[in-house]
């Protein structure tokens, strides 16, 4: 099982920085609209995801795993691979094995999964209930969700014509994968939303992607292993018809970003908006492309302090990222020029918008203005002492104490943005109730977690949350996130399952509310 942790704990790295920076009082909001609209942060791939947007599983597939006679799991020899991720060929006594649809409880369909693939060897699967059908490159298996995990091996393969393009599509998809490899569950899902933010879908934190050739391909054996494809992404956005935000990689060379741009240009339907950031929360300690930021910033002797200078190069690289797609496009109106910082500092802000142009480069500064408790041992209210609240209780400070320190971030970055004549955005937000640290293992609190985000005074605290973003004058906010299972590690989708019944998540109903209220016709499935 793999260990989920959100991919931003936006309020919770430098939440105390965020106090201590704050100077003076912050001039209010103009007032003025932001043509609000619900954007969606949409889940990445990963073997264990609930999200299952395409028809073909293996797109998700763990990376392989080298397996040895008489030697434990995964203790196999180092695979020899082609450009895109295929075996090419396989040591005595050894195997390959990958592993599919990994979520807990079974929440992917059942029936007859046909396994395509070129090349000639020998797979084999573990957990089908039957093996329907077997002919060169084409295997029909029989799979009953409730056996849990899919595998998938390979026992032999031919070097000359080794095992390659392996799919695995499910039930209904094989007419039509090909043409539309997205599901009509998920399509119908996020219908009318007004973005799609691919953090997640590019595994954008902690990428050392830095060159073209780096990015991953459509045929590359797995998305697992660099993100989904940018073809694809524009693929879905086009489909959509919603507004794509893309986050470059954290190193990604001047002429990775040409590539990037022109691809823009050439693919996503001219009607539509390319919303670009580079990378994501760079300000957030926790991750890799802070520090990698940080390093830069101090040899360029933007700050001396590491922290500061990653703010400052935070400015520094977005302003010639922008530059190139600019002139790669020939217009800027192709796209929304994203700043990012953290939403509980204004100094932080600052310290980004500062930098040479940044603001005069940039179209909108992005917060995740999450309605935030991080939850620990020793700071109060302790792990020990909220997990002996009832969900009420909890409920309560919440409301009393968490969401008003959310509309304060949005009223004071709102302040901000103004300044500098930019719009303001969320480029993550929703509720952020969570151990962190040891507490994350307090069972009792994770379980009381879990009951308050099932709870329907939490589609109240949304309705709230979403109605003072609109009357502040935020522009588009996009929720973290779509659909994800619940853990100890936080509830960060809006709905756990993909085949959960959407009118069953308060959150997701109010969410979904909101952006009709703001006129989007949001499919939403059957509420």
């Amino acid at each position: 099982m793999l260990l989920k942790f959100h991919p931003s704990l936006s309020a919770f790295f430098f939440i105390f920085l965020g106090a201590w920076t704050a100077h003076g009082d912050v001039a209010a909001p103009t007032g003025s609209s932001g043509n609000a609209k619900l954007g969606m942060n949409i889940a990445g791939p990963s073997d264990s995801s609930t999200e299952l947007p395409w028809f073909d599983v293996f797109r998700t597939s763990r990376p392989w795993i080298s397996q040895q006679k008489d030697k434990g799991w995964g203790q196999g020899p180092k695979l020899d691979l082609d450009e895109h991720g295929w075996v090419k060929r396989l040591e005595p006594d050894c195997w390959i094995d990958t592993v599919m649809c990994t979520m807990e409880g079974g929440h992917y369909p059942s029936g007859n999964y046909t396994v395509l693939y070129q090349g000639k060897g020998k797979i084999a699967f573990q957990n089908v209930t039957q093996v329907v059908k077997e002919e060169p490159g084409r295997i029909v298996v029989n799979r009953d969700s409730s056996q849990g995990a899919f595998f998938l091996k390979i026992l032999e393969t031919n070097p000359d014509d080794y095992i390659r393009n392996v799919r695995v599509i499910m039930p209904g998809g094989l007419d039509v994968y090909e043409k539309n490899p997205w599901r009509p569950e998920f399509l119908a899902r996020w219908k009318g939303v007004a973005a799609l933010r691919f953090m997640d879908m590019m595994q954008t934190n902690h990428s050392k992607v830095r060159e073209w050739a780096d990015r991953p391909t459509l045929e590359s054996a797995t998305f697992m292993n660099g993100g989904v494809p940018l073809e694809a992404l524009i693929d879905l956005a086009n489909r959509l018809h919603a507004d794509p935000w893309f986050c470059i990689p954290i190193e990604a060379s001047d002429d990775y970003v040409r590539h990037f741009a022109s691809m823009v240009k050439e693919r996503l339907d001219p009607e539509l908006k390319a919303y670009v950031e580079y990378s994501n929360e760079i300000w957030n300690s926790g991750f890799s492309q802070h520090h990698f930021a940080g390093k830069r910033g101090q040899e360029l002797g933007l700050a001396e302090k590491p922290w500061e200078a990653a703010w400052k190069y935070t400015g520094h690289r977005s302003a010639e990222i922008f530059a190139i797609c600019t002139s790669v496009s020939g217009n800027e109106q192709r796209w929304v020029r994203v700043l990012a910082s953290q939403a509980a500092s204004t100094w932080v802000s600052e310290r980004i918008l500062d930098v040479e142009a940044a603001a005069k480069s940039a179209d909108a500064l992005a917060i995740g203005p999450y309605i935030t408790f991080c939850i620990d041992t020793k700071q109060k209210p302790t792990a020990d002492e909220v997990a002996a609240w009832t969900v009420e209780q909890l409920l309560d400070h919440v409301e009393k104490v968490c969401l008003p320190m959310a509309i304060t971030w949005m009223r004071e970055q709102k302040a901000v943005a103004d300044k500098h004549g930019l719009k303001l955005i969320a480029y993550e937000g929703g509720q952020h109730l969570v151990g962190v640290m040891d507490a994350v293992h307090n069972d009792k609190l994770t379980r009381l977690l879990l009951q308050a985000n099932a709870h329907p005074r939490m589609g109240e605290l949304y309705r709230r949350y979403f109605d003072e973003w609109t009357r502040l004058g935020g522009g588009l906010f996009c929720h973290y996130a779509s659909v994800g299972s619940w853990s100890k590690w936080g509830s960060w989708g809006l709905l756990q399952y993909e085949d959960e019944k959407p009118g069953d998540s308060p959150k997701f109903v109010a969410t979904m509310e909101w952006a009709r209220k703001m006129g989007q016709a949001v499919g939403g499935g059957a509420l």
